[in-house]
């Protein structure tokens, strides 16, 4: 068997957040690559942001680029609603990550990333979500979900989080 020389296999970890839109806005509620409708979304009005505010999404590029030593997701999309990430959906942003760590010698081997909050409500559509970041990932993507127990901004329902970790290879 062949062996990794220590900078061959990489591991790293992400996190975002986004408060709710403002009532009112008419924003689509995307979470890790799915489009949510008005029912499943429990009266949520999407995500403020300058993307589709994919929480999920986001984590999963943070953690893939912080193990590849290319940055975050500011570096590669920059910030605001000029910025190159704005108004993109979540499965485009994967896509563009998956050639940049390709164009920079990098191939994610896999990914899991945990959805923080009250709703929508993720189990349901557990394996549909891991499908669909998976196939824009080019790589499996695990996705889990949980709660806080009413603590914090994600408990008292003004936003959702994600956490999540990558490992990369170099190619």
């Amino acid at each position: 068997m062949e062996s990794l020389s220590m900078d061959a296999v990489r591991v790293g970890q992400g996190f975002d957040a986004h408060r709710f839109a403002t009532a009112g806005t008419h924003r689509e509620l995307w979470v890790a690559c799915l489009r949510w409708t008005d029912d499943e979304a429990r009266g949520i009005e999407g995500m403020a942001g300058d993307s589709d505010g994919d929480v999920a999404v986001h984590a999963v590029i943070d953690a893939v680029l912080s193990a590849s030593g290319l940055g975050d997701i500011g570096t590669l999309f920059g910030v605001g609603k000029t910025s190159r990430g704005a108004g993109m959906r979540g499965d485009a942003m994967l896509r563009t990550v998956r050639g940049y760590l390709a164009d920079n010698g990098w191939r994610v081997v896999n990914a899991s990333v945990v959805i923080i909050g009250n709703a929508p409500r993720i189990s349901g559509r557990r394996d549909e979500a891991s499908a669909a970041m998976s196939e824009a990932m080019g790589a499996p993507v695990t996705v889990g979900a949980t709660t806080t127990d009413g603590m914090g901004f994600t408990g008292k329902g003004e936003g959702v989080a994600a956490i999540a970790n990558a490992m990369v290879v170099r190619m």
